[in-house]
């Protein structure tokens, strides 16, 4: 940490790295700058493809991904256009990703999962000119793709012509890789700030934005993870990445995919989680590297089949995209003893890594249980008090701003949401509450929207679920507010039953009341199929406000 004198009045506390800056080339495009070391790994793996065993190997990456570039290029799509990736985890989509960069155009990734009309906004939004997806899907964009002239290009099997109104935009993604000639790509100059990535976010509130990341932003964020003499985030060419989290979500596209390539990593893809599958593929291709999010983490540390696979070979297990409290991190730990556990925090403003543990680096750190890392290299961190906007020292909560090359350059047509989030000083403002302690580990207390307000104190959601979650009739939790005349706000939990368990109301009354300082008692237990997630792992508490409002009708 170091502080500097902004006025008089107020010192500035600013938060950096314990690592040392490095060199990072932030002129080279995203697909150069990944590929940068490929003489050294390209007979080695880069993808192997979990669901039928199909191996890639880097110069087979690099070929297809420039074939992919000059069919976009035939199909007239140029650059600065934006196309939409609407796929599960596949080869296609690191190809497509990939093939985009060459040729200077946008990729904006969604969920296929995402309802017909949640992505024609997107779609719309982005003005997308072509959309890569599986036909399966097709049902979702086909009368918007027709009225928008959009074109569609199938990773799989294609529809029949007649299918498609006769229309000739429909293509078949190995028939153009097929037809394309790898030299014929048009010489575009790529800008260090135009948009290579454009994922959407609903930011600290509102509905979802399209955020604008930069080949200068990603070459940063990818660097300030696994570039440099010691790195942050000690992938190298000998690892096996699985790679089970979405890649239409920045953690997986940006953490996995282009970290593994620029180490030359193998990166084994997963299309869904399911528990028993997922320990078959660590056996059998000996993974090292598992990216995980807490509800995975969970499933693994309540599962009971853990003991039937040999998952030795994982050397590390990052948690990210939602916050993993102290209690699940000891229930996990011993599922996989010789694992290094840590977590990651990010935000996809944010390009998107904010913070790494520092025991995932090559000369590690003793870290924390329940702390999210330290803040990246090359970046700068502050802690502000939400009502007076002044810096904070250590171990005081506030919002974490983050500074750096790596940030988002704004969001898509939307000036005001951008100032409102990035101000004038460069600051991007996270919208979540935190604390850097004396040793510059970062933990957060909660989002600023998020904090239950009981008679003025302050309930954090997070600590409650992960007090919940480490019951052991208990496999899944949220905490929402619920509105209260005497105390304004009250803490109530929807509650997901464990196996055969007939936990009642009471107890888990009681057993929270036990750990908790008065204000932060549960007033109330809703028990529950699921608890609603994004494909993140974030808890979707809006939906769970709703149900808590409709139940107050009844």
């Amino acid at each position: 940490m170091e502080s500097t004198a902004a006025d008089h009045h107020h010192q500035q506390y600013i938060f950096r790295s314990k690592l040392p800056d490095i060199y990072i080339p932030h002129h080279l495009p995203l697909h150069t700058y990944c590929f940068e070391n490929l003489s050294e790994f390209s007979s080695r793996p880069c993808l192997i493809n979990g669901t039928n065993g199909d191996v890639f190997s880097y110069a087979d990456v690099e070929l297809t991904a420039r074939k992919f570039a000059s069919g976009l290029h035939k199909i007239k799509i140029q650059q600065g256009d934006v196309i939409m990736l609407l796929l599960h985890n596949s080869p296609e989509f690191v190809f497509a990703f990939l093939g985009a960069s060459y040729i200077g155009a946008t990729v904006t990734t969604a969920n296929p999962f995402c309802t017909s009309a949640e992505i024609k906004k997107q779609a719309k939004l982005s003005n997308t000119k072509l959309i890569i997806t599986q036909s399966c899907y097709i049902e979702k964009i086909k009368d918007f793709a027709v009225e928008n002239c959009i074109k569609i290009i199938f990773s799989d099997e294609s529809l029949p012509e007649n299918d498609f109104f006769g229309l000739k935009l429909k293509l078949n993604f190995s028939e153009l890789i097929e037809a394309a000639d790898e030299n014929e790509i048009p010489a575009v100059k790529i800008n260090q700030n135009d948009v290579v990535c454009l994922p959407y976010s609903s930011g600290t509130t509102g509905l979802p934005k399209g955020v604008m990341l930069t080949h200068k932003g990603l070459v940063t964020s990818v660097a300030q993870q696994v570039d440099g003499e010691n790195p942050n985030l000690y992938f190298h060419k000998e690892d096996v990445i699985l790679c089970v989290l979405p890649l239409f979500h920045i953690y997986s596209l940006n953490s996995i995919m282009l970290c593994g390539i620029r180490v030359g990593a193998a990166i084994l893809i997963m299309q869904k989680f399911e528990i028993n599958a997922l320990m078959e593929l660590v056996e059998k291709y000996k993974v090292t590297i598992a990216p995980f999010v807490p509800p995975i983490i969970l499933g693994i540390a309540k599962s009971g089949a853990t003991e039937k696979y040999d998952l030795k070979s994982i050397r590390m297990v990052m948690s990210g995209a939602a916050p993993m409290g102290k209690e699940l991190e000891e229930t996990f730990r011993p599922k996989l003893p010789n694992a290094k556990l840590g977590q990651g925090y990010g935000m996809t403003e944010a390009g998107p890594v904010i913070s790494m543990c520092l025991a995932f680096a090559k000369e590690p750190f003793e870290v924390k249980p329940g702390a999210c890392g330290t803040v990246v290299r090359n970046a700068e961190m502050k802690i502000t008090d939400p009502e007076t906007g002044l810096s904070l020292p250590p171990n005081q909560p506030g919002e974490i701003c983050i500074r750096g090359n790596q940030i988002m350059k704004g969001y898509l047509n939307d000036p005001e949401a951008t100032e409102r989030t990035i101000d004038k000083d460069g600051w991007l403002h996270t919208g979540d509450i935190g604390y850097i302690d004396d040793d510059d580990e970062i933990f957060i207390v909660d989002r600023l929207k998020e904090l239950i307000k009981y008679k003025g104190f302050q309930v954090a959601p997070a600590e409650l679920e992960a007090m919940l979650i480490s019951h052991p009739s208990i496999s899944d939790a949220a905490v929402v507010p619920m509105k209260d005349e005497g105390a304004g706000e009250v803490p109530i939990a929807f509650v997901v039953r464990g196996n055969g368990s007939n936990i009642s109301e009471d107890d888990v009354k009681q057993f929270i009341s036990k750990q908790v300082v008065f204000y932060k008692r549960i007033h109330r237990v809703i028990f529950t199929d699921t608890i609603p997630k994004a494909p993140s792992g974030k808890i979707l508490r809006r939906d769970l406000r709703a149900k808590l409002a409709a139940e107050a009708f009844c």
